[in-house]
């Protein structure tokens, strides 16, 4: 089959696009023949060595949603022919793959491959950050740092549905109009304002309940200014680079603010948390409350255009890879 591997840590340039013998599938395994890929920042962080790296060589890629092809031993609730979604799955990047049978679901009927995998990894991680890390409810301001990406839309639309109130940051004009036809009640353009500065007027001087930040040490400061006393602050992203080291005192002298930084994984880790936060996610979608927007379909032989897409901020939305 063919695949995309990583030999060795870089660019876009080191992904390749070769061939690839795929063993069968291991105990507590099933065979996935993926019809769409996912394309997320975190592929970007392993292919670049940002984040602990597996061993090299090794396929990237943690989502996608396909067909069953066959079932390793120990396993049960899959048979070939199902169709399939997952998440956290290292090795999507390929027309095959070995998936361990603890992070996949069954796609509902309604939902169609592309969607399948555009979906799984960003709206599970928009369900932990609204309804694990700060739960969410009516009457609650956000901060959706990178409203018009792939999972700040989703964000944007779920919390609306909850009933909250949304500033969403954008970095053109036309994602502030993607980012307010998804639901953000107020959008701000850093390129042209102090977020913070804006924040703070909006909110009448209070500030949010929480801000959402995919953006890392280019919004870090600003962030913690938007919150009002004990708010929350949530990362979950560093497109802009790590955040550096800083003294907690800080979250004191702030307001007595939170900090954390949730991972999808630590949320996966359980079957039944894998099972019951996709079928919060599959609810809101067939309701038609979150529309997952699939910004651009990629061939997967051109992965690394891609990479070179998400990198350079061209995309809104979700990109796909078409195996």
């Amino acid at each position: 089959m063919k695949a995309i591997r990583v030999h060795q840590h870089g660019g876009p340039d080191v992904l390749a696009y070769e061939n690839f013998e795929l063993g069968e599938p291991g105990p507590g395994e099933v065979r996935v023949r993926n019809r769409a890929i996912g394309v997320n920042f975190v592929d970007i962080y392993l292919r670049s060595g940002a984040y602990p790296p597996p061993q090299l060589p090794f396929i990237p890629g943690k989502e996608g949603a396909g067909e069953v092809v066959s079932v390793g031993p120990d396993v049960e609730g899959f048979k070939p022919g199902d169709r399939v979604a997952y998440a956290e799955a290292l090795g999507a990047y390929a027309e095959e793959h070995n998936v361990p049978a603890r992070v996949l679901v069954h796609l509902p009927e309604d939902i169609d491959f592309e969607t399948g995998a555009a979906m799984m990894l960003k709206g599970l991680t928009a369900q932990y950050l609204l309804r694990r890390t700060f739960r969410v409810e009516a009457g609650h301001t956000l901060l959706v740092h990178a409203a018009a990406g792939g999972v700040g839309l989703i964000l944007t639309q779920w919390a609306k549905h909850l009933g909250a109130k949304v500033i969403g940051t954008v970095g053109s004009p036309e994602k502030a109009e993607l980012a307010r036809a998804n639901g953000a009640d107020y959008v701000i353009d850093y390129g042209k304002e102090n977020f913070a500065t804006r924040v703070l007027e909006i909110t009448e001087g209070e500030g949010v309940d929480v801000v959402y930040d995919s953006i890392g040490k280019a919004t870090f400061e600003g962030s913690l200014d938007s919150l009002r006393p004990f708010g929350h602050f949530v990362s979950f992203g560093a497109a802009s680079g790590s955040i550096p080291p800083f003294d907690i005192t800080t979250l004191a002298q702030k307001g007595s603010l939170y900090a954390t930084w949730p991972l999808l994984p630590a949320h996966l880790s359980r079957r039944e948390d894998v099972l019951a936060m996709s079928k919060d996610l599959f609810d809101v979608v067939a309701r038609g409350a979150v529309n997952i927007r699939v910004h651009a379909r990629l061939p997967l032989a051109e992965a690394a255009e891609a990479h070179r897409r998400l990198e350079g901020r061209q995309t809104t939305g979700a990109l796909v890879l078409l195996p």
